[in-house]
């Protein structure tokens, strides 16, 4: 079953970009974050969102919020994607799928390739948005207007 608007954000752990086991206790309950789902790394649509998220990750940052990237590439994939592009932001390496499958992410073009689906999350662990689309420079601006309006409300 997806995760949709309203629902609460399962708790997750996965081994970041360092090598490093995060879970999702560091963000949810603290502050608003987006987490995004992508196929793979260094393919074209996924290192312009990459890239695209690196170039406005200051503005979520400005507005309390974190940004993350998940994808069932290995952490070494993760480390010479984010040397590469200089991607700021957290990367989790989902090789099991795991969390790919507590979100219910749906595969894209007849299941051949693992969807593309943003999330944002409130402060309080609430799902905000959820975009589904395999055209990923979609996902930033939508983000970015779904974090302002949890920020404008808890003003």
């Amino acid at each position: 079953m997806a995760i949709q608007v309203g629902d609460r954000i399962p708790h997750f752990s996965a081994l970041d970009t360092k090598g490093n086991s995060f879970d999702s206790d560091a963000v949810v309950g603290k502050k608003p974050f987006v987490i995004y789902f992508y196929p793979k790394d260094n393919t074209p649509g996924c290192t312009a969102q990459a890239c695209s998220f690196r170039d406005q990750y200051e503005d979520f940052l400005d507005l309390g919020a974190e940004v993350i990237g998940v994808s069932s590439d290995s952490v070494i994939s993760h480390q010479k994607f984010t040397s590469q592009y200089q991607l700021p932001f957290i990367l989790l390496s989902d090789a099991d799928k795991k969390i790919r499958t507590l979100f219910g992410v749906p595969s894209a073009l007849l299941g051949m390739v693992p969807g593309r689906v943003t999330y944002v999350v409130d402060a309080a662990g609430v799902v905000q948005m959820v975009f589904n689309s395999m055209l990923a420079g979609k996902h930033i601006p939508k983000a970015l207007e779904a974090v302002k309006k949890i920020v404008a409300v808890s003003m």
